[in-house]
């Protein structure tokens, strides 16, 4: 019986220790910064490491030009971009909690969550 409360203590303790990661991962990643850019950076978007948009920067001469269709695809692209690099930012900053541990269906969650494919391949194209 104590026994069994014992590892009940030793689980807990380890769920709060898991918890404390977490949120300092959550503040690790808000810190960090990932942007995309589309046109040659006419569109540049920034994203922290949570995927929350900070800041979208659009070149004038792009607006002036009035072509509407144009801007919604350099946006478009500078968004991707920007959320697959922050996804990286993500992936890293798991894999360094983890501290390399092959904890069974983790690396399969983090190349699921960041969009690659199997052994940190290139990202693959929403589908």
């Amino acid at each position: 019986m104590f026994k069994g409360i014992a590892n009940l203590a030793s689980m807990l303790k380890s769920a709060q220790q898991v918890g404390a990661k977490m949120r300092q991962l959550n503040d690790q990643l808000q810190g960090k910064r990932a942007i995309g850019s589309a046109g040659g950076g006419l569109v540049e978007i920034e994203l922290n490491g949570l995927l929350e948009v900070s800041r979208c920067s659009i070149d004038p001469t792009l607006i002036e030009q009035g072509d509407r269709e144009l801007l919604e695809d350099l946006l478009l692209a500078a968004m991707n971009q920007a959320i697959a690099k922050g996804r990286q930012l993500h992936v890293e900053a798991m894999r360094e909690i983890t501290g390399g541990l092959e904890l069974p269906g983790v690396q399969e969650a983090i190349e699921k969550f960041a969009g690659m494919g199997p052994a940190g391949g290139d990202p693959q194209p929403p589908g």
